[in-house]
């Protein structure tokens, strides 16, 4: 299905790549083949040691945070959007940011495509599909008017 609009909801698990117009719903799961589990790293676990080095336990960097992104996982996401005119990325952490960041290095044409990056919890995929249509239609009515670029 080759639609104008579509809504992506993204963690670092799995995304949920919804495309629509005005009759219809496409959807699509996408699960990461990541086995990242977060095991700390956050404020009073495992003895500071968050950030230090290589003694730094879990999955995460000797330099902190969390290991590299699942490039894999955000190339699938990106190629089930080819083809989109405008997408609307939405998720409740990091992972949202880093599919953009992906997109921005190795799946240009859909770098192109994203309009914005917005944080969201985990609503429905009707929630999701209603909240898409109401930006897009501001998005949409802001682009057609000159003095609002």
């Amino acid at each position: 299905m080759t639609t104008y609009h579509a809504i992506v909801w993204i963690d670092r698990r799995e995304a949920h790549v919804l495309m629509f117009d005005r009759e219809h719903v496409e959807s699509q799961r996408i699960k990461s083949r990541s086995h990242h589990v977060a095991t700390g790293g956050h404020a009073g676990s495992h003895g500071m040691k968050h950030g230090r080095g290589p003694s730094a336990s879990g999955h995460h960097s000797g330099s902190g945070g969390h290991d590299n992104a699942d490039e894999t996982f955000y190339h699938s996401v990106a190629q089930a959007l080819v083809g989109v005119h405008e997408v609307l990325v939405t998720g409740p952490a990091e992972a949202k940011s880093e599919f953009r960041a992906h997109c921005q290095r190795h799946d240009k044409a859909v770098d192109k495509a994203i309009v914005d990056v917005v944080t969201c919890d985990h609503p429905s995929d009707p929630q999701l599909v209603a909240m898409a249509r109401k930006y897009f239609l501001k998005y949409d009515q802001r682009a057609a008017d000159p003095s609002q670029r």
